[in-house]
């Protein structure tokens, strides 16, 4: 009979056992399937503001898109409140140096009207990615001999699996183009997210607490009008 004093404490679970994926290189998430998914970041439009004409070029052009398609995409929209304290700060050291007293005070009031308005408002920041699947056909049941071999043959088994990886990229790379030629003819700039962005994204997806940055070169600092992660330091 256990004491009534005593608890015993549930197993703490590791997300990774939640997670499909197996790992991340070569620009590409290799799932526990084998398949890979690569992940572009894709500019955005404001659809409202644009004409008649111009909207409907916008919804014939992804109807054609996605008409296109002979395989599947996931459109994932990122939202994150918006930090930005970091511009404050910045605003106010420039304040603080700043000779002429009119220029200071109208910067002091404007740092002030945009700390209000964050306090009071959830600014949210949206990001757009589609993800781009590719799988090889179903693999078949592997027999004892084959995992046997795996075991006595360790190097021939990671060249093989190297090998196929190289060829479902290429064919995952295809459809990289395609999508991006598509997103192109619709006025969208879109870039493929690197092993480090990759990283970020899941990490800030399963760690919605956190703002703080993985990497300081990554997401927080992709620039799609350039069409590359900004390598400008501050």
């Amino acid at each position: 009979m256990q004491s009534g004093g005593l608890t015993r404490s549930k197993p703490t679970v590791s997300t990774q056992k939640f997670l499909r994926l197996s790992e991340m290189k070569e620009d590409t998430i290799v799932m526990r399937d084998g398949s890979l998914r690569a992940i572009l970041a894709v500019s955005s439009t404001n659809f409202a503001l644009k004409s008649e004409e111009e909207q409907n070029a916008l919804v014939n052009g992804y109807q054609n898109f996605l008409n296109s398609l002979d395989f599947p995409i996931q459109i994932l929209i990122h939202s994150r409140i918006l930090d930005i304290e970091a511009y404050l700060e910045k605003l106010r050291g420039l304040a603080a140096g700043q000779t002429n007293e009119l220029l200071r005070i109208q910067m002091s009031e404007y740092i002030e009207y945009i700390a209000r308005l964050i306090e009071y408002a959830n600014i949210m920041s949206k990001t757009f990615y589609v993800v781009i699947p590719y799988s090889t056909a179903v693999a078949t049941k592997e027999t004892f001999m084959g995992r046997l071999g795996k075991i006595l043959s360790p190097a021939k088994d990671i060249a093989n699996r190297q090998e196929d990886f190289e060829r479902a990229k290429l064919k995952l790379e295809e459809r990289i183009n395609h999508v991006q030629g598509a997103l192109g003819g619709m006025g969208l700039r879109s870039m493929l997210l690197r092993t480090q962005e990759l990283v970020e994204l899941l990490y800030s997806s399963y760690n919605f607490e956190t703002s703080a940055p993985v990497h300081g070169d990554t997401l927080s600092e992709i620039d799609l009008s350039e069409g590359r992660v900004s390598q400008t330091k501050a």
